[in-house]
């Protein structure tokens, strides 16, 4: 028995595999949090709820953006010296980023005029707190990724969610639910996660003493050009949120938000291969083997989107009954049409995820910034046209076409620079890719019944 049982438990060990598995637990955890809420807080109050954990993803990818990515690529493989002294840095610059954060927030808590509109007001008076007690946890959660230590990274996350989830079920049986309070849970939570990783030695804390000038300077020089990117794709995914509420209210940013968080399925492999498939596309970039960049790059985005066809057909077919399991009050709104939409369109997220991919592991982060500022602006333009043409969220829907298009566009043109490909190419070889790993996973089994028959 346990010759048939250890063969899989390799299998699990993978990165791609133990990523996947985080991510799909992540999302389940982030789904049910979200559906306690929509059938707990009132539209207006989800809405403002969904407003203010964004707003804090905003300003939060500053520091991420600035950290993460350099941290990584600084951390990963070296030797025990050196990792202390990039995790010191790396500590210090966060805790002055951490530091200039919270003098912002100090600043409008004791000025005499305050934002009238209460989402961005609550966001103002929290969101320096929030970046206090969530520090450790954020470096942690750098150290898990540098180490490949994706079973700690699902840790970290899991812990804060579901002790924000039990939290909020105590409130419920309490009938002490008010967004207030749900959001202090996530204070407390954030809190306790944060404490944790300093307790098990996971965010490395003793190492700021190590820091070194030099790789602070070097973490800072290499972090600010991945820094606009990163806000760049933060504020892009945020717009249409800002859009909503002051144009259509809170409320209809309940609704949007319901339908987007359903297609978390896709969003699923897409951030799992994202993690994994950077080391060998910048692996065979740095051999200058341009052409296995653009197979990686083929193979990964039409793999997945082959794979995600059954996924979309189900979720346009059954897009009413995915609604009622999650939040059967919002039956009646346009939730159900806004996850139709969206996930119609998330056959073409592989290709331009990957792509953007592709030009980061060819050391163009550049190209990335420049045309996320041109996917923001299609995407602004094409919620105001929704939005003046349709006069709801479905337009808000309808208009995200426009970005994933020149996104696309923009990828595809520059890596022709690169090495010459056909976008139908990626198909064919998904397809292929595909076609092998059934037919590979048939072949197991198959063997597996074979052997146990004899």
């Amino acid at each position: 028995m346990l010759h048939k049982i250890k063969p899989i438990i390799q299998k699990l060990k993978n990165p791609h595999i133990v990523n996947l598995i985080g991510n799909a637990v992540m999302s389940v955890l982030n789904m049910v949090q979200a559906a306690i809420l929509y059938n707990y807080l009132s539209p207006d109050k989800t809405g403002v709820w969904v407003f203010f954990q964004g707003t804090i993803g905003l300003v939060d990818t500053f520091r991420a953006g600035l950290i993460t990515t350099a941290f990584i690529t600084s951390y990963a493989g070296t030797s025990k010296e050196r990792s202390a002294e990039v995790a010191g840095s790396a500590w210090f610059l966060s805790t002055i980023i951490t530091l200039i954060i919270v003098a912002g927030n100090i600043i409008y808590l004791f000025i005499p005029y305050h934002i009238a509109d209460y989402g961005t007001d609550l966001f103002a008076k929290w969101f320096g707190l929030v970046f206090i007690i969530t520090l450790p946890s954020f470096l942690a959660s750098c150290i898990a990724q540098a180490e490949a230590r994706f079973d700690r990274l699902l840790i970290i996350r899991s812990v804060s969610t579901l002790l924000s989830i039990v939290l909020i079920l105590i409130l419920i049986a309490t009938k002490n639910v008010t967004l207030m309070t749900v959001i202090y849970t996530g204070f407390i939570a954030g809190g306790t996660t944060s404490l944790m990783t300093v307790i098990l030695g996971w965010s490395r804390i003793n190492t700021i003493w190590k820091k070194s000038t030099t790789t602070v300077k070097a973490l800072f020089s290499f972090g600010k050009y991945s820094v606009g990117t990163a806000l760049g794709s933060s504020m892009f995914r945020n717009s249409d949120t800002y859009i909503i509420k002051f144009m259509l209210g809170d409320a209809a940013v309940a609704v949007y938000n319901l339908g987007l968080r359903l297609t978390e399925l896709v969003e699923i492999p897409l951030r799992s291969f994202a993690a994994t498939i950077m080391p060998p596309l910048s692996a065979a970039h740095n051999q200058n083997n341009k052409y296995h960049v653009i197979y990686l790059l083929k193979k990964y985005s039409g793999l997945i989107t082959i794979l995600l066809l059954p996924v979309v057909v189900g979720a346009i077919l059954f897009a009413d009954v995915a609604i009622w399991i999650v939040a059967k009050d919002y039956l009646n709104t346009q939730a159900a049409n806004i996850l139709r939409v969206f996930m119609a369109f998330a056959l073409l997220y592989p290709i331009e995820r990957f792509m953007a991919l592709a030009l980061d592991a060819t050391n163009q982060p550049q190209v990335n910034a420049v045309k996320l500022i041109f996917m923001l602006a299609a995407n602004i333009i094409g919620d105001f046209v929704g939005v003046w043409l349709f006069g709801s969220v479905n337009g808000i829907a309808f208009g995200t076409l426009m970005p994933i298009l020149t996104g696309m566009f923009i990828s595809y043109k520059w890596l022709q620079r690169y090495e010459k490909f056909q976008l139908w190419d990626v198909y064919k070889i998904g397809w292929l890719e595909t076609t092998w790993l059934i037919k590979d996973t048939w072949g197991m089994l198959f063997k597996k019944k074979q052997a146990n028959a004899e």
